[in-house]
């Protein structure tokens, strides 16, 4: 009777510790898919931001022109930080599918480094417009411009912060299913990002100096 009951304790402890795991796995999943709706969100909000700046960047109001003020040695060297970040995002992917957490982190914090360049670099940019006048307030054209690049901005910005406190919880507690989760969608985020600059170079820089 007591082997009987040991055994039914057994199965009984089986089938909590699947449903626990279920459960977690069902977490994940429904994890993973709010990222997506807010990926979803992200690009509709860009694709606004676009439009009214497509509207609005021939309207001066007798200020500095896209031409007159953008420099494109400055936004070259952006792009190129940028795009580097990106891969080096994927080899920290890689290393983490290697099980390499030492790899996994030092491509995390060479992604951060270059973020951070780029942000700098952004800031610089700025300044040095705001210094030569040209305020958000100076025109439509410019709070378009101001709007549309400080919000990608800001967006990276965020993603440095989520990057820092994410080599926090690896060093921590290494390569686990939460932790590989979130390094994989703080890589989708970063390429997200890219993408979008990409569009930035394009439609305001190219665009504005053409």
């Amino acid at each position: 009777m007591a082997n009987h009951g040991n055994e039914a304790a057994a199965v009984h402890h089986g089938h909590g510790h699947d449903h626990g795991h279920e459960g977690h796995h069902d977490l994940e999943a429904l994890r993973q898919m709010g990222f997506w709706l807010f990926l979803i969100t992200d690009c509709i909000l860009f694709g606004t931001l676009f439009a009214t700046y497509i509207v609005l960047h021939h309207n001066t109001a007798g200020g500095p022109t896209a031409s007159e003020l953008f420099e494109m040695p400055g936004v070259i060297a952006e792009t190129f930080i940028l795009l580097t970040s990106s891969f080096t995002s994927g080899l920290a992917v890689l290393s983490m599918n290697r099980g390499d957490r030492k790899g996994l982190i030092g491509w995390l914090i060479v992604t951060a480094i270059l973020g951070a360049s780029f942000i700098g670099l952004e800031l610089s940019e700025f300044i040095k417009m705001v210094g030569d006048g040209a305020k958000i307030s100076t025109s439509a054209f410019l709070s378009g411009f101001f709007t549309l690049v400080g919000t990608h901005g800001l967006h990276v910005s965020v993603g440095l912060c989520w990057m820092i406190a994410l080599m926090i919880q690896l060093s921590r507690r290494g390569i686990t299913p939460v932790t590989r989760r979130k390094v994989n969608i703080i890589s989708l985020y970063w390429h997200f990002l890219d993408v979008v600059w990409i569009f930035v170079f394009t439609i305001v820089y190219m665009m504005g100096v053409m």
